[in-house]
């Protein structure tokens, strides 16, 4: 039976903890700037031409194309830069709030995907309990509101680089998919058009990869935000009521797979996993009631969610537009 060198199983706890601490994080951003960007390049590609941001669907597999015109990877970087800023700027909002209440947690992991933003958002992991209803609120509210300020920022530069659209589009310019409207576009329309009367609505606009990676953001808030298990709104309602948390338990879920059939059929897998037990909230104590101040943050919560849901986000995408 081999002896173990002890001192090299004492330098192994720490270059682990290293790894998972700072090593992981960081590969994830890496793989995820890659990801981005490639996406982010196609969109550029298709603006630059006078075309909508997705036309077929090789637009949301841009490597065949990227490696005949690899040189064309750079034009990716709007898109990446701003809808990176956002992910991490609502996971490092969890991140130092978590922090401020003694809460031990990852930094953010930025989660590569073939998806139509080339990630699958970001997330922080808890490795603590939350001590009470106030840290929870806390860590609940602060991701959302700050990474909601963000993408207001983005999408206020987006419509300022985006220019209005050719009437009408061609019918081999017609989009694949299209991207639902919500209250927060309409304002930040309306506040820019006040100053640059020129600046077209989102429905009009050609829209410039920076305008949709804002709109990704808000897309992001609004289901970060759904009050259910421990997405960022189950730890809100928790926070202020655990009973009201427990009583929509099932009820959110049913109401999700119907807005599928309706509106978009993404809302079936969101009811589906809010029925996933890992899903549920773990208790938190109660015995602390909230301020005042996290009432009002509770409120904000939810004015930015009826600022940013929108039922359809990709219109004609519901079971029933399927399989009539």
């Amino acid at each position: 039976m081999a002896e173990t060198n002890p001192l090299v199983h004492n330098v192994r706890i720490p270059i682990t903890s290293c790894w998972r601490e700072y090593g992981l994080p960081a590969v994830l951003l890496a793989v995820s700037v890659v990801t981005t960007t490639a996406i982010g390049a196609r969109f550029m590609q298709n603006f630059l031409d006078g075309l909508p941001t997705v036309v077929n669907e090789g637009d949301l597999w841009p490597w065949p194309w990227l490696i005949e015109h690899p040189s064309r990877f750079l034009l990716g970087w709007p898109f990446s830069s701003a809808l990176l800023a956002i992910l991490l700027a609502h996971e490092f909002g969890h991140y130092f709030a978590c922090r401020a209440h003694g809460i031990r947690a990852t930094l953010p992991w930025v989660l590569p995907a073939p998806t139509l933003s080339g990630t699958a958002g970001a997330v922080i992991q808890i490795r603590s309990r939350i001590p009470n209803r106030r840290a929870l609120m806390d860590v609940g509210v602060s991701g959302p509101l700050i990474g909601y300020c963000a993408s207001l920022v983005v999408i206020a530069i987006g419509f300022l680089l985006s220019r209005t659209a050719p009437m009408p589009p061609s019918a081999q310019a017609a989009p694949i998919i299209g991207f639902g409207n919500s209250l927060t576009l309409n304002v930040v329309h309306s506040a820019l058009a006040r100053f640059y009367p020129a600046t077209p609505s989102f429905e009009l606009a050609l829209r410039h990869p920076v305008l949709v990676a804002g709109w990704v953001g808000l897309f992001i808030t609004s289901l970060n935000l759904i009050p259910g298990g421990q997405l960022d709104g189950g730890h809100i309602l928790y926070a202020i009521s655990p009973r009201l948390h427990r009583g929509l338990r099932f009820i959110l879920p049913i109401a999700l797979i119907l807005a599928g059939i309706f509106f978009w059929i993404g809302w079936v897998l969101w009811g589906l996993l809010l029925f996933i037990p890992a899903m549920r909230h773990p208790r938190v104590p109660t015995d602390e009631p909230l301020d005042r101040k996290r009432i009002l943050l509770s409120a904000a919560a939810l004015c930015v969610l009826a600022l940013t849901f929108s039922a359809a986000p990709f219109p004609g995408t519901s079971i029933l537009h399927y399989i009539r």
